[in-house]
């Protein structure tokens, strides 16, 4: 299952009150005021966690709360701290104010922590009252209340590249050819329903990250198809590799335009990356049918990086492609 937007609930502990409690003792008939401090409630923790791909954790899920902190103790002992809620949330993870819609953080790094809400103080007990003036003080402090807040949780994947294509243009095959991941590979459009991560390997200190999304349609921009729900997941990669079907009945500089269309909808920013052309199944074609030659300067021309021809199933060009892809990004 992957979820990759949730709205919760986060709530810190409530401080506990302090006691009202006197000395009693056989020999000490004057005993004097001996209530504790109460103990303080929980914080609310974000961490990022690498073991965390999805926030399908918090599915059903509407409210995560921390402990209360125990209330005050006779014989001035104080009550215990409530436990801090620690939130593991996967790499990439933005936190939005679900009433104002404010970014409140964008957690990246594993290992990154942030202080969210802060557990409510501990009452003072009656024993710190105690003055020359009142001996035998018989109030206390309540504990300070926890603090609450509704955020919305959305995952952004993290990748140094991303394959921007139509729906069965290859994209899976060549993730699963060049990288660890497995995703459901078919032949028919929409197979992909999930984005995936994949690491490519070139040498024990050359790797990097590629993401595949679902396909893009005609009109994604504007929440047709399956493309735009995970569009978002791409804003952070730092280079686009477009997968042009050149057995497609669309000509490729047709596909082309009509996805960089559906990118600039999208984000400007987005649309400016550095890319690339993957020209896919070339296995499919025969070298009469097209002139590729003619392919690489008309693409060249409009600013890509480089211009491949490949086939993920023969194998043509792909360690081609892995070495100028990290070149790319390097």
């Amino acid at each position: 299952m992957f979820i990759d937007k949730v709205s919760i609930k986060l709530s810190s502990g409530k401080g506990g009150a302090g006691a009202v409690s006197w000395r009693r003792e056989k020999f000490v008939p004057l005993g004097g005021p001996d209530g504790g401090a109460g103990g303080r409630g929980g914080d609310v923790i974000l961490k990022v966690d690498n073991n965390s791909h999805t926030l399908a954790n918090f599915r059903g899920v509407k409210h995560l709360k921390a402990e209360n902190g125990k209330n005050g103790m006779p014989k001035n002992a104080t009550g215990r701290s409530g436990q801090n809620l620690i939130v593991s949330i996967p790499p990439g993870t933005q936190v939005f104010d679900l009433e104002t819609d404010e970014l409140l953080y964008d957690l990246v790094e594993n290992g990154d922590e942030v202080l969210f809400l802060k557990g409510g103080k501990g009452g003072l007990g009656n024993s710190s009252f105690k003055s020359s003036r009142n001996q035998q003080p018989k109030k206390s402090q309540p504990g300070i209340p926890s603090e609450s807040k509704e955020v919305r949780l959305e995952m952004k994947l993290i990748s140094d590249i991303a394959l921007v294509g139509f729906p069965n243009t290859g994209k899976s095959t060549l993730i699963s050819t060049i990288s660890n991941a497995r995703p459901e590979i078919a032949n028919y459009e929409f197979t992909t329903l999930t984005p995936k991560l994949g690491t490519v390997v070139i040498d024990y200190d050359k790797s990097f990250v590629i993401a595949d999304i679902p396909g893009l349609i005609e009109g994604a921009s504007d929440g047709k198809g399956l493309g735009i729900e995970f569009l978002t997941h791409i804003e952070r990669s730092e280079f686009l590799l477009f997968m042009l079907d050149i057995s497609n009945y669309r000509e490729t500089k047709e596909q082309y335009d009509k996805l960089r269309i559906e990118i600039e909808r999208f984000s400007e920013t987005l649309s400016k990356r550095d890319f690339a052309i993957a020209l896919t199944k070339i296995d499919t074609i025969s070298d009469e049918t097209f002139n590729i030659d003619e392919l690489v300067n008309q693409f060249t021309e409009l600013g890509a990086k480089f211009v491949l021809p490949i086939s993920s199933v023969s194998g043509k060009n792909i360690d081609q492609l892995k070495f100028k892809l990290w070149e790319a990004i390097n």
